[in-house]
């Protein structure tokens, strides 16, 4: 009998909002992964595609199993384990008075965990030797929202994560504001991500990854001296 399962889930948006997607993968208790799968969500948030996610992949367990969630959105974890109680007990209002987005994902996420045993850990993404089950979940959501088309299969045809990328060294010096940033070799200014996204390229960069304007968007120097 299965005790415990191990799992991830992820969702990715090109261009927040922008083609979306959701993916999972399942684990046994040791973390090997099992199977996978992922779907496409059309033009959508990445919010929408983390909580589809989460809904697909507590619909795709065994409800009588205890169920280990490992992601990357503190929105996802947050709204389950935080605002979840006091939304129900404020009408699905806000703190500020206001509908709670994506309610009826959220409602459905609800109905799903009931009587269950689920524990949820947060895990950061795009990681150098960051956990692997996010990694895939990563990855299969990333093809998804690309492609937009779904995909499922088991440990034999897992998606191969992107390597992440290395950790930029640190400077003893103080970080320097976007005004006084050092240019790019495609000429703008760069300067530290404050939160993780997506450059134009489809390739995504992490929190604290050196960025500069590619277009109207922003994203890796390379790709912004390609255009140069």
């Amino acid at each position: 009998m299965v005790e415990r399962v191990i799992a991830a889930c992820d969702g990715a948006a090109k261009g927040n909002p922008g083609p979306a997607a959701w993916a999972y993968v399942i684990a046994d208790g040791d973390g090997v992964p099992q199977r996978w799968q992922a779907g496409p969500l059309g033009h959508n948030t990445n919010n929408v595609g983390e909580l589809t996610a989460l809904e697909q992949l507590l619909a795709a367990t065994d409800p009588g199993v205890v169920l280990e969630v490992r992601l990357d959105s503190t929105y996802t974890r947050d709204a389950v384990t935080k605002w979840l109680a006091g939304w129900k007990r404020n009408g699905w209002k806000t703190a500020a008075g206001k509908p709670v987005a994506n309610r009826e994902l959220i409602q459905r996420i609800d109905a799903l965990l009931e009587g269950r045993d689920v524990t949820f850990v947060y895990v950061p993404a795009h990681q150098v030797n960051g956990d692997p089950l996010n990694a895939i979940a990563d990855k299969a959501a990333s093809d998804a929202a690309r492609t937009q088309q779904g995909a499922a299969g088991t440990a034999v045809d897992l998606p191969a994560p992107d390597p992440a990328p290395s950790a930029a060294p640190r400077s003893r010096r103080p970080a320097a504001s976007a005004a006084t940033a050092k240019s790019s070799k495609g000429g703008g200014p760069t300067l530290a991500a404050r939160f993780p996204g997506t450059c134009p390229c489809a390739r995504p960069y992490a929190k604290g990854d050196t960025i500069t304007k590619v277009g109207q968007s922003w994203g890796h120097p390379q790709c912004a001296a390609a255009q140069a």
